[in-house]
């Protein structure tokens, strides 16, 4: 049996864009993917693909690599940090003001415990 697993920058936002938008209920149904660029190409530093908002407000920023995500939590980014951590994604702090987290998505597999780190950060229940 050959399994595919996906590293595809690009193509991992695209999936993670599906999962926060395809809830109408639960702690997703308030989550909106905002100021979407469907032309982005990845980057080495990451290129700016989307926001997620809540409730109008802005939980984070996905950009993309050419082999993963990154979500920079702008809200929520100690609970997220730590969902995160426990979650086994790779983690680190973003040193601006205010403080920013940055979470690391680097495969399709790990789209939806991204999703359940982004619904911790918005301060909803996974």
């Amino acid at each position: 049996m050959v399994e595919d697993t996906i590293t595809d920058g690009k193509r991992i936002a695209q999936l993670l864009a599906s999962e926060i938008t395809g809830r109408e209920t639960g702690p997703l149904a308030a989550m909106a993917v905002v100021d979407a660029d469907p032309d982005v190409e990845p980057t080495a530093d990451g290129a700016v693909a989307y926001g997620v908002d809540r409730d109008g407000e802005r939980v984070a920023d996905v950009a993309v690599q050419p082999e993963r995500v990154y979500l920079e939590l702008r809200t929520g980014v100690d609970t997220g940090a730590e969902a995160a951590a426990d979650a086994d994604l790779r983690v680190r702090p973003k040193a601006v003001e205010p403080p920013r987290t940055l979470v690391f998505v680097e495969s399709g597999a790990a789209v939806k415990t991204a999703v359940d780190v982004l619904v911790a950060a918005a301060g909803g229940e996974s």
